[in-house]
């Protein structure tokens, strides 16, 4: 069980108008300016964007794969430890900091996200 990150990039491109900025020391994934996710290369981990309530429960069900990042404007950001992680859950993950962020009109051309999504 691990998602190495060519897996990780993938999955974050197949969902539309996606932007990656390459840092220094991390990639931002954002989408129409709103950032929703995260990548470390150094740590192989990836920050995103969640619920408050998913947070919580992600966390509390393994703390071994993620960890409670910070949380801003009623969000609750988590980081995702990739070797401890399955593609299609990682994809889910993505798919749902994604659509947080997205406006509602893009969200709604993406009736069926996990077909686009290369396997």
């Amino acid at each position: 069980m691990s998602v190495p990150d060519n897996e990780l990039f993938r999955i974050v491109d197949a969902l539309i108008e996606v932007q990656r900025t390459k840092g220094e020391r991390y990639t931002t994934f954002s989408v129409r300016g709103r950032r929703f996710g995260y990548y470390w290369p150094q740590t192989q981990t990836v920050g995103l964007k969640q619920t408050l309530s998913e947070q919580q429960a992600l966390v509390s069900e393994r703390p071994k794969v993620f960890e409670e990042q910070f949380t801003a404007g009623g969000f609750g950001w988590v980081v995702v430890y990739l070797e401890g992680i399955e593609a299609d859950e990682l994809s889910e993950l993505v798919f749902e900091a994604w659509r947080l962020s997205a406006p509602e009109q893009l969200v709604a051309e993406v009736p069926d996200w996990t077909q686009s999504i290369p396997r």
